[in-house]
């Protein structure tokens, strides 16, 4: 049986170097993080696949303190949304 691909809510596809948006926490705020995505992974909990990906964060993100690291994280793709492709963005 083939992958299926993987969307965020809007229905773009997610792929390996997509530009996405999603929302972190700092302290009792919320705000926006702009990240590459590196790897898209599957984990499978109690019998279901929940695909998740693995980004590096580029340093753009709202809020008024600015990130401490770009170290690689993983997230889960539910509140993703892609906003460009990093290929286009270096041209």
């Amino acid at each position: 049986m083939a992958r299926s691909r993987i969307t965020d809510f809007t229905g773009a596809e997610i792929r390996e170097n997509s530009i996405i948006a999603f929302p972190t926490r700092q302290g009792n705020t919320v705000r926006n993080s702009e990240a590459v995505v590196k790897e898209i992974l599957r984990e499978t909990h109690r019998g279901r696949i929940i695909p998740m990906l693995r980004v590096r964060p580029t340093g753009r993100e709202s809020g008024h303190d600015r990130r401490l690291t770009l170290t690689a994280r993983v997230v889960s793709t539910e509140h993703v949304v892609v906003i460009g492709d990093a290929k286009e963005e270096s041209a």
